[in-house]
């Protein structure tokens, strides 16, 4: 095997061997409580919400672009969907709510990058204050508590357990990675989302329409946001519009440049992603166990996404 297919494969995996070396670190320093089923499932069901909204922002970096927004996205589109449910007692027409929100929040990002060329740091970063000014406006910096009849059905949807072992939350996050996972891998969009990223001049001259392959995965995000929106209300019976989603942006970024995806775009994998979000869940989670204070918490995820894309850099350069 050549030095340059070494190279790569060690790219490859780096997610993984990260995910093992902070596993094996967590089993050292607090052994049986770390290694507890309920100590697993606690970093799984804290996590899944991260993880779904990791997805989408994998989609998006992949292209070379970035979505601040996604936190904002997620209280706002959590809002209306209870604020939806309390007035209707419908289920149904919550989530289709949440969803419309989700779908054209996305659209909205998409359409001011692709086709107005506008930074997606930029639009992304406005959008952040405006969805978060509007939501904190119109509940008056408070939040809501899913109420009616169909209340515990609502509750039902992320607090179920299969076999009384696997939590719903769980398992709908599994679904979606294997689903964005599929898309990603083996279908022309998938493809097309790689090549905008990669070399966006060259996918152009060879059929791509990147303008509309950027907006729709800025849409499809979205959509991924408005679904994690829902299964949060679910799971909390309750969103609000000042703490909601406050750090998922970060959180999810971290998870997804922890996972191996290069920042500059074209490179990627949705499986480093989810070990990436498993790999910062299991921090958390020590630093949690560990008793190490909460204002804190920011500066050192901070220092892991700037040290993980340091270790890109590093990657990268070898690989030339």
């Amino acid at each position: 095997m050549s030095e340059k297919k070494k190279k790569l494969r060690l790219t490859d995996y780096s997610s993984i061997i990260a995910f093992l070396v902070i596993f094996f670190i967590a089993v050292l320093v607090k052994g049986t409580t770390f290694l507890s089923l309920r100590n697993f499932t606690n970093i799984l069901l804290n996590n899944a919400v991260i993880g779904i909204i990791a997805l989408g922002m994998t989609m998006i970096i992949i292209t070379g672009g970035i979505d601040l927004s996604v936190g904002s996205q997620l209280a706002m589109s959590g809002l209306i969907g209870i604020t939806v449910l309390n007035t209707t007692d419908s289920i149904l027409l919550s989530i289709l709510a949440s969803l419309v929100v989700g779908i054209l929040s996305g659209l909205l990002s998409g359409v001011l990058i692709s086709n107005f060329k506008i930074p997606a740091f930029i639009v992304t970063l406005g959008t952040t204050s405006i969805y978060r000014s509007l939501s904190q406006y119109f509940y008056h910096g408070g939040g809501i508590l899913a109420k009616g009849t169909k209340v515990d059905q609502f509750l039902a949807i992320s607090n179920t357990k299969i076999l009384g072992i696997i939590p719903t939350l769980v398992l709908y996050w599994l679904i979606l990675s294997l689903t964005i996972g599929f898309i990603m891998k083996k279908t022309n969009f998938g493809r097309y989302i790689y090549g905008s990223g990669s070399n966006e001049q060259a996918a152009n001259l060879s059929g791509v329409n990147t303008k509309k392959t950027v907006m729709l995965t800025y849409v499809l995000a979205g959509f991924l946001v408005a679904l994690a929106s829902l299964m949060e209300a679910s799971r909390l019976g309750s969103m609000n519009s000042a703490s909601s989603g406050l750090s998922y942006d970060m959180d999810s970024i971290a998870a997804v440049v922890i996972g191996g995806t290069r920042m500059s775009g074209g490179y990627g994998t949705i499986i480093g992603t989810v070990f990436g979000t498993l790999t910062l869940g299991i921090i958390n989670n020590m630093l949690n166990l560990l008793g190490v204070n909460s204002f804190l918490v920011g500066a050192i995820k901070g220092a892991i996404i700037i040290c993980a894309v340091l270790l890109q850099k590093y990657l990268e350069k070898r690989e030339e």
